[in-house]
């Protein structure tokens, strides 16, 4: 697989964890700063990132490797049709995929992010899952060719699936090609209130990258509103709900020299991309530059 190893990617003014020595890299991000890739990675490279998450444009692929930096992952063509009740849709998606995979794994991208949200939440979460894993088994050949990865982000939104321990478990065991694997975001799991830590000890192995995103439960806000119920007059906060928020890392609850030892001993060998989704950071080009900073700087400490 081609794969790159992180130690061979520190070189001096780069950021990486000091557990791991991971490359720390960010996230394109959609605000109307980051729509100018050329000005992203201009930034990017003057503050020491060399490693950069990007959409579906394999021009902007293409461009991003030529200016040195390294691709975290690539979003995946298509998601939603991989769970389609329409067996022909899914079998279309798979072509497009495919297509999308061998050409972006031929000019050096190999990990292909996607969050597995079924097309028609509302349908049976079984039949969803039965066709969303008959739809990656049947990328496995290409994946496999091209030595490429998919890293599936288990992101809660309505109808995920892959997000928990009994989702992904069971993908594994119905497709156990390690070309499968998981864009390790805790952030998504403290919300859930799934122990990211003992998820990693579990499914390390499978990690084939990781976002540096954090998340803060609102204890008081906990009590009064709980995890099921939406609150009745509370204003939700941006990138939050009732009771929880997303945060950069550092102001969150998860133990990130833990999960860089433990990614250690399972012989991880990607980056860290700083995902910006924080309302303390987010919403001017000063504070989201401000915010990657303050999480790479944080990392770096880990």
């Amino acid at each position: 697989m081609l794969r790159f190893s992180a130690r061979a990617l520190k070189w001096a003014g780069m950021f990486s964890t000091r557990t791991g020595n991971f490359p720390i890299g960010i996230r394109r991000g959609w605000s109307d700063w980051q729509k100018s890739l050329p000005a992203v990675l201009s930034w990017a490279n003057d503050n020491g990132f060399s490693v950069v998450d990007l959409g579906r444009n394999l021009e902007d692929a293409k461009a991003a490797r030529q200016s040195g930096f390294h691709i975290g992952s690539l979003d995946l063509l298509e998601w939603q049709g991989l769970m389609n009740a329409d067996a022909g849709a899914r079998r279309e998606a798979v072509e497009r995929n495919t297509a999308f995979i061998k050409e972006a794994c031929e000019g050096g991208t190999t990990n292909f992010f996607c969050v597995m949200l079924p097309a028609d939440p509302k349908r049976a979460r079984r039949d969803n899952f039965t066709d969303l894993a008959e739809s990656v088994a049947a990328l496995v050949p290409s994946l496999e060719a091209a030595g490429g990865r998919l890293v599936i982000e288990g992101y809660p939104g309505e109808g995920a699936l892959c997000c928990t321990p009994e989702s992904y478990r069971g993908l594994f065991e119905h497709v156990p090609s390690n070309t499968v694997g998981i864009n390790y975001d805790p952030s998504h799991l403290l919300r859930m209130g799934i122990d990211p830590i003992r998820f990693l000890k579990e499914f390390g192995e499978r990690v084939g990258h990781v976002h540096g995103k954090d998340c803060e439960i609102l204890t008081d806000d906990l009590y009064e509103y709980g995890w099921e119920q939406p609150a009745t007059w509370k204003k939700n906060p941006d990138f939050g709900a009732s009771a929880w928020r997303y945060t950069v890392p550092g102001q969150g609850l998860t133990n990130w020299a833990e999960v860089f030892r433990i990614l250690e001993a399972k012989n991880y060998n990607g980056a860290v991309s700083i995902e910006l989704e924080d309302l303390n950071y987010n919403g001017s080009e000063e504070g989201e530059k401000a915010g990657f900073l303050a999480s790479a700087q944080f990392l770096s400490t880990c």
